[in-house]
């Protein structure tokens, strides 16, 4: 399907736009993760914030644009936030299966994709819907060990983006943290504080961390800036 571009403006979905000069933010971020990420052999990257409303969804669907647009570069976004997906909501997909259809065997991994279009470009987009109980058991469980295992064979010559859910909500990302590369940590000013920082450095201790996004939001605009982290 084909994105519209008011709607992705409309939800500060601007990866898309090669000669945008918020779009350049996230340009710089791909570049920095990607270096690392080839370096390391790595495909799965993890996207995960302390709290609620950081723009980690954002930066999520921003980021998987922006690799999108290089020249022979794959990518997958995957919605793996089972309390609250909002990727379909901010790309403006509308598709019957998801995440979870794959996880209940009611649909294949490959029915449940979308190749979400803009430009000349794609995203491949497995979209997620929240679960109703039982979030934190998906996450660990072996039915969500074989999709990683399917997606990683399917989609091997890619980049895999997961929106995760927050990291201090619950024992969601903890459990599946130990099967992602890398991990980029959303955090906002104004949002979140010292505390809930180190309480996210002490759980990401085993993680391979490549960047932490501050995300600074004003009435008029909001940018985006990739930091190292150690």
């Amino acid at each position: 399907m084909r994105l519209n571009a008011s709607h992705l403006e409309k939800m500060r979905i601007v990866g898309y736009a090669a000669n945008s000069l918020t779009s350049r933010y996230y340009d710089v971020l791909r570049t920095q993760i990607l270096q690392d990420m080839d370096k390391n052999g790595w495909q799965f990257l993890a996207i995960t914030s302390p709290t609620p409303n950081c723009g980690k969804t954002v930066t999520a669907c921003n980021l998987a644009m922006s690799v999108a647009r290089l020249p022979e570069r794959e990518v997958l976004l995957v919605d793996m936030d089972m309390h609250k997906a909002q990727v379909s909501e901010y790309l403006g997909i509308n598709h019957s299966n998801n995440l979870l259809s794959v996880l209940e065997d009611r649909a294949s991994l490959g029915d449940s994709c979308v190749e979400a279009k803009f430009g000349p470009e794609s995203v491949s987009v497995l979209p997620g819907t929240p679960a109703r109980d039982g979030a934190a058991e998906w996450m660990a469980s072996q039915t969500m060990a074989n999709v990683l295992q399917a997606i990683k064979r399917e989609f091997r010559s890619g980049i895999v983006i997961f929106d995760l859910p927050p990291l201090l909500l619950g024992s969601d990302v903890l459990s599946i943290l130990p099967r992602m590369d890398a991990v980029l940590l959303v955090t906002g000013v104004g949002t979140t504080t010292p505390n809930e920082i180190k309480e996210c450095q002490k759980h990401l201790q085993r993680s391979h961390l490549v960047r932490v996004v501050v995300n600074k939001v004003s009435e008029t605009s909001e940018s985006y800036y990739g930091y190292g982290y150690s």
